[in-house]
């Protein structure tokens, strides 16, 4: 089916966006080096808002998904922990893109007196961006979990999508919730490319899915 197909693309569409992000994200060193503060800020910048667009698109391609699957507790759930984490997403990504950036132009700007102000300022921000991201590291992993026993359980898509899905989201919440995972920059990054391959895989079948249906 087109509705299918556009599902698909859009999950495509937004795991791509999201990989983008993180293999663009500068690192904290990187914005703290005065001579290119400003092309890393508006770089920071520029990728935090790539990430907030990518979100929605995420969201439409599954629910397309859990159309697929048809309207049960398992999609259901699945789709109120994604959007739970994204939320949370959401929360982290203005804390580093769009608070955290004019607080260090703050801090390079001000006098060596006001730096400490400053510095407690973007510490502080630090923590929320991390808190709230822990937050979507479980929730998403949980609804991918979620998904991947609907998969398994309405056969309306290929059962290794389901068993993929039930590696990706249980490996990244062990390694989470066993503290070998930490969620620096290079941390949600593994995150963020482990569970868009997983939805590329996704996009893949669906879109295969409405082709089918359209040769039919």
């Amino acid at each position: 089916m087109k509705r299918d197909a556009a599902s698909g693309i859009l999950l495509i569409a937004g795991s791509l966006m999201g990989m983008l992000v993180m293999s663009l994200h500068p690192s904290a060193r990187d914005l703290m080096t005065p001579e290119d503060f400003a092309r890393q800020a508006n770089l920071n910048v520029l990728v935090h808002g790539v990430a907030l667009a990518a979100l929605p698109v995420l969201f439409l391609g599954l629910l397309g998904l859990s159309r697929r699957l048809g309207s049960t507790d398992l999609t259901t759930a699945a789709l109120v922990a994604y959007a739970f984490g994204g939320a949370a997403l959401i929360s982290a990504a203005v804390a580093s893109g769009f608070v955290a950036t004019p607080v260090m132009k703050q801090m390079l700007d001000a006098e060596a007196g006001s730096r400490a102000v400053y510095h407690a300022l973007l510490t502080y921000t630090g923590f929320v961006n991390q808190g709230f991201a822990k937050v979507d590291v479980v929730a998403s992993s949980a609804a991918i979990l979620l998904w991947s026993a609907a998969i398994l359980r309405s056969r309306r898509i290929p059962r290794a999508a389901g068993v993929a899905g039930a590696v990706v989201g249980g490996g990244i919440l062990l390694a989470f919730l066993s503290g070998y995972l930490r969620l620096g920059v290079h941390g949600f990054g593994l995150v963020t490319f482990a569970q868009s391959g997983w939805l590329i895989g996704l996009g893949v079948l669906l879109c295969r899915e409405g082709r089918a249906s359209d040769l039919t």
